[in-house]
């Protein structure tokens, strides 16, 4: 794996220094575009909007619009924008995991401390075990400012990118139901069926199938084969059909 950023973890007055990897990686089948003509490649270029010609990666620079004109941002105008968030994860507060609501998590990193640091790293994921709790910070990466959940996690340091506040939609703008009565039955049958199928969550029992179908639909094709198409038509409940449906579930 290799490194997308290097700085420390502030606890305290402690300074961790630590390195971050990607936690996943993608499972999507690798397709290119291609023209239907001739399957040549899609590519893509980087072109000036009035010339139309072709500009290369050192020469493209990033700005920002200003009414009529554009103030362009060189590498250290991001890093003077806030330094210390650059290169310092400080973690300002500690907070409950099941506090933080799921809608806020994004990206999961690792995080491997530097020489010298390995101490401090351990010292700071044994507390965090121990206190079940998680470190709550933000840093910058990539010239945006993150904020982050720092957890123990099968005996590393792991890192979540979460969202602000501002980034989540309100509920305003959906069609929810509200004054619709559910039945005494139909919510015994309900919960019923959902304590019939609980389990302890095990994530390794589930597996991207969807991938492994759609590989074998390319080898088929490859082979001269014509895929069988299996279609699927999905039948919504109506609401007079809920309690037969609820009970023909349990079995």
């Amino acid at each position: 794996m290799r490194a997308i950023w290097t700085g420390a973890i502030g606890f305290g007055l402690v300074n961790i220094p630590i390195k971050i990897y990607s936690a996943t990686e993608s499972a999507a089948l690798d397709l290119d575009m291609l023209d239907r003509n001739d399957l040549s490649n899609i590519k893509f270029k980087r072109v000036n909007e009035q010339t139309g010609k072709e500009v290369k990666w050192d020469n493209i620079v990033k700005g920002y619009f200003m009414k009529d004109h554009y103030v362009v941002l060189e590498d250290a105008d991001f890093e003077d924008a806030s330094p210390e968030k650059t290169k310092l994860i400080n973690l300002h507060a500690f907070v409950k995991l099941m506090d933080v609501d799921s809608i806020y998590f994004e990206t999961p990193y690792y995080l491997e401390p530097q020489k010298g640091g390995e101490k401090a790293y351990q010292l700071l994921l044994k507390a965090l075990e121990k206190t079940k709790m998680a470190g709550l910070g933000s840093f910058v990466m990539r010239n945006v400012e993150h904020l982050t959940l720092i957890k123990p996690y099968q005996n590393a340091l792991v890192l979540n990118k979460i969202r602000y506040q501002q980034e989540i939609r309100a509920l305003d703008e959906l069609k929810l139901p509200t004054a619709i009565k559910i039945q005494k039955a139909e919510m015994d049958m309900a919960t019923q069926l959902i304590e019939q199928h609980s389990t302890s969550f095990d994530i390794s029992s589930y597996k991207n199938e969807y991938m492994n179908e759609l590989l074998k639909i390319i080898k088929q094709k490859d082979k001269g084969k014509r895929p069988t198409i299996r279609k699927m038509k999905v039948e919504h409940t109506k609401a007079d059909d809920l309690l037969a449906k609820l009970k023909a579930s349990l079995g």
